[in-house]
């Protein structure tokens, strides 16, 4: 199982990872990373392959991927929008651009469209207050933003991933 997940310069890496700490236990968290970055998510078989790895209880890693909202147990689009909502964003208009988006891409806050292209997400404070209201897509935050602005970097994305050749975009 585990060497079907990750090949051979990844366990080295996951192995010089866990050497850097005195309990392999703490190597938890950027396993988890390297695990999304290559797959996008983290599936139940990723975890249990951490798990083993790590040799660390399944039950630790499961609870840790459900504690941090960072982690998805869930495909997600190639472009994942994260609309804060919380106290700060909702007084600037948070919610009104959860609804926008929501309404513009066809989805609800934890679904995906069905071309895979754009994934949404409602999410508590992003530690970017002072830019309410402000969304991340994928690691890239956008501050102080009108309803119109995010149109536009939706349409943006879309046209760049044309641009790449992306077939889904076009749908």
């Amino acid at each position: 199982m585990v060497q079907e997940l990750f090949t051979a310069e990844e366990l080295e890496q996951l192995e010089r990872i866990a050497a850097q700490y005195p309990e392999r236990q703490a190597a938890l968290l950027p396993a988890l990373w390297m695990v999304q970055r290559k797959y996008g998510w983290i599936s139940l078989e990723h975890m249990r392959a951490v798990a083993h790895l790590l040799q660390i209880p399944y039950a630790h890693v499961l609870g840790v991927v459900r504690f941090y909202t960072m982690f998805h147990t869930e495909p997600i689009g190639r472009y994942h929008v994260q609309v804060c909502t919380n106290v700060s964003c909702m007084l600037r208009g948070g919610e009104e651009l959860l609804r926008r988006i929501a309404e513009r891409l066809g989805i609800q806050p934890g679904e995906r469209t069905a071309d895979g292209l754009f994934s949404l997400e409602e999410v508590e404070c992003m530690g970017a207050c002072g830019g309410a209201p402000m969304i991340a897509i994928n690691e890239d935050y956008y501050e102080h933003l009108t309803p119109e602005r995010v149109e536009e970097l939706l349409e943006q994305l879309r046209h760049q991933a044309l641009a790449n050749g992306d077939e889904a975009a076009s749908a």
